[in-house]
């Protein structure tokens, strides 16, 4: 009896076992249901596309299909135990115009832990996947209902901690739904539309909150506190890239002890006050705001815990606090574009041997540039440029062995470049421009295989031009407006991607250049050179921008150029006209930085004479780049192209020299140019019927030449050409107009 007791027992178990495992191989019944209603809702909600049904791109894999396992549906992750429904993400989705979404439809996934309405998959977790957002892709839920529970209706998921709600449209209205949702670690409201002043008491009953993202919404005034508000625990606060002004909310601080990340940048703040006693925050950024006051001193007293610090496009003034050096474990400190004046003492950051990136440009600082050496060996971008700073290069840079970046440009540095320099093992950008440095220009910075860009342009070098670069790497080298003289060699060009020898000395021919399938922008105006032009120019297979104005070359054009890419070219080319630095995190680690809309154009960049533009400091992981602008006459002035425009355009300007004879026939081939300018030269004969294929032409000058005869009339075809210049010549007839 008790033998079948006991096999009763364990069948039973066999049974209850194998029901579970058979059973659960999917999500919960209820859940898969409810699922249908919600992907049923959106449905009703999601705009009609002209050319597909909806079927295809309102979550497609939600399916009524039974054997269709819920829990690999896209968006969705279940418990791998109990198969219930943890996470639920929408992705994408092309709501009606003030779409409100039924929260009763969530209420069946009692364990969901993460929520997210945003555009981006699961961004909480991917955090650096997926960077800014296209309007056209924003969700566009403006809000919440429930017709039964009403403002309670989030308090029915008891185990929701990730709310994600950015890129919609949401407004003010949101709040009172949210203080239900007392569970919530991680709120991001990112990108809505949330206006006037903010309220501390908006969100007090969330005292469970760790992570708070208001970033790029309308928020206005000061932020206000009514009693002491403290949430417990809170860890992250940004509230970013709106228009909050007033005085800095130091009592976030005071009132949450373990706040580690605070973001306020691209504000209207104008007092910076810090907390009343010693914090442990270990990211600040206050960048672009309008303080203009002195900086505090004691800063390094009350925050020594600091990892990245960004004071960066302020009005702060007075001198560089000697507290800085208590901040030992500092990585990333950017205090540019501010008025900090007077000489770096030699103690400055004395002990902070953790410093990777500082940022001290476009300021007012003077003195010599570190002729001591310095105890931030780790350092691997620094930023002096823009500054006040005058002698010579200090000794004190030569301990920098893990130096990538360097850039003290546009400064009032004198003497010779040190040779030492092109010693630095990891050194891949050096810029000196706008100084008046003088003396030859180092060979050992064109024999290091680290280098991929140098800009001693606007200084007083002199002296040849080195044979090659050795750098296997491409290359972009900009040494216009200097004294440097002697002949090109015609080895130069070999993995150089953009040369820039403008208003020089330089004499000879234009050489025979060995390889030039890698250079991408010649600029060689403004010279002393003769001869002809090339034929070996014809070979630019990768070729954007060639600038050969303002020199004494003759003979004719050669009409192989249209062989070059400026015609069909080379769409598979690979051009290198921008560098990014290596992404690191340093000791500041990546789950502090709440994941962020890097599209605003609001201060991006900053410019440089240099004709380079870096982008802004963004925090705890850094991918520093540099983006090559160059400066091309078109449409009868300079205009500056970099980035993506940079890859786009293409021009050609052989003015102001003696070239003579017709113009090729095939220039009319070269399809992509934008600009061409063929001015004061002796040219002859006729304007090439064949102009007419420059389809893409902007600008084209003609002038002061001797062309004769009539303007093609299929030039009319030219629906693009803004300027059309042919003063100063011998035509005749009539002007053909478009129809």
């Amino acid at each position: 009896m008790e033998r079948k007791v006991f096999f009763r027992k364990y069948l039973i178990c066999v049974i209850v076992l194998l029901g579970r495992l058979h059973g659960y191989k999917s999500c919960v019944e209820n859940e898969r249901k409810a699922l249908l209603e919600l992907r049923k809702y959106i449905f009703s909600i999601t705009k009609e596309e002209e050319f597909e049904p909806k079927e295809y791109y309102v979550l497609p894999s939600w399916t009524y299909d039974t054997k269709s396992d819920c829990c690999q549906w896209e968006g969705v992750i279940c418990n791998q135990t109990s198969k219930r429904i943890t996470e639920i993400a929408f992705g994408g989705l092309k709501l009606k115009e003030n779409s409100l979404l039924n929260l009763s439809l969530l209420h069946p996934f009692e364990e969901v832990r993460s929520l997210n309405l945003s555009k981006s998959k699961f961004s909480f977790l991917y955090q650096f996947d997926e960077k800014g957002f296209d309007e056209e892709t924003y969700n566009q839920f403006s809000g919440f209902f429930d017709d039964v529970e009403g403002y309670k209706s989030l308090g029915r998921l008891r185990n929701l901690k990730i709310l994600d709600l950015s890129s919609n449209t949401f407004n003010n209205n949101l709040f009172p739904f949210l203080n239900a949702a007392t569970s919530l670690t991680t709120l991001f409201l990112r990108d809505n539309y949330m206006d006037g002043p903010l309220h501390a008491k908006e969100l007090s009953a969330l005292m469970n909150l760790k992570a708070l993202d208001l970033s790029d919404n309308e928020f206005t005034g000061s932020i206000e506190l009514q009693g002491k508000f403290t949430l417990k625990g809170l860890l992250q606060v940004d509230l970013s890239n709106n228009k909050i002004s007033g005085v800095f909310p130091s009592w976030l601080l005071d009132n949450n002890k373990e706040l580690l990340v605070l973001r306020l940048q691209n504000n209207y703040l104008t007092s910076f006050q810090l907390p009343k006693s010693t914090h442990g925050l270990a990211f600040l950024d206050v960048s672009m705001n309008e303080f203009n006051h002195l900086f505090p001193d004691n800063i390094g007293l009350i925050l020594p815990h600091l990892i990245s610090m960004n004071i960066s496009s302020n009005s702060f003034q007075g001198k560089l606090s000697s507290s800085l050096s208590n901040i030992t474990m500092l990585s990333n400190m950017d205090l540019s574009h501010n008025s900090f004046q007077g000489e770096i003492h030699r103690d400055f950051l004395k002990g902070c041997y953790f410093v990777e990136i500082l940022k001290l440009s476009h300021n007012r600082l003077s003195g010599e540039v570190f002729p001591e050496e310095v105890d931030f060996y780790g350092i691997s971008e620094l930023l002096m440029d823009n500054n006040q700073f005058t002698g010579k290069i200090g000794q004190g840079l030569l301990s920098l062995k893990s130096l990538v970046l360097l850039d003290i440009s546009n400064n009032n540095l004198t003497g010779a470049i040190p040779s030492w320099i092109g010693q630095l093992p990891s050194l891949i950008a050096l810029l000196l421009s706008n100084n008046s440095l003088e003396g030859e220009i180092p060979i050992s910075l064109f024999n290091t295989s680290t280098l991929s860009l140098l800009d001693l342009s606007a200084n007083m070098l002199s002296g040849d031009l080195p044979p090659h670069v050795r750098s296997s790497k491409p290359f972009v080298l900009l040494l216009q407006d200097n004294n440097l003289s002697g002949a090109i060699p015609d080895t130069l060009l070999m993995n150089v991607t953009v040369l820039d020898l403008r208003n020089n000395r330089l004499c000879g021919n234009i050489p025979e250049f060995i390889s030039t399938q890698s250079i991408g922008v010649l600029l060689m105006r403004g010279n002393n050179l003769t001869g002809r032009i090339p034929r070996q120019l014809c070979g630019l297979r990768s070729i954007h921008f060639l600038d050969l104005a303002n020199k004494k070359l003759n003979g004719s054009i050669p009409s192989c150029l249209s062989n070059t890419s400026l015609g069909l070219g080379n769409d598979n080319a690979l051009y290198y006209f921008d560098f990014d630095f290596s992404e690191r995190s340093s000791s500041f680690w990546g789950g502090y930085a709440l994941e962020q809309d890097s599209t605003s154009t609001k201060g991006v960049g900053r410019y440089f004479n240099s004709l380079l533009v870096l982008d802004p400091f963004n925090g705890g992981f850094i991918l520093q780049s540099t983006l090559t602008k160059i400066e091309f006459a078109t449409k009868h002035r300079y205009d500056s192209y970099m980035g993506g425009n940079l890859e786009l355009f293409f021009g050609m300007d052989l003015s102001k020299n003696e070239l003579s004879g017709e113009i090729p026939f095939g220039l009319g081939n070269l399809h992509k140019l934008h600009a061409l300018n063929l001015s004061h030269n002796k040219l002859s004969g006729v304007i090439p019927k064949s102009f007419s294929g420059l389809r893409n032409v902007e600008s084209l000058d003609l002038s002061s030449n001797k062309l004769q005869g009539r303007i093609p009339s299929q030039l009319a075809q030219l629906s693009n050409l803004a300027v059309f210049n042919v003063s100063f010549n011998n035509l005749s007839g009539v002007i053909p107009q478009a129809s």
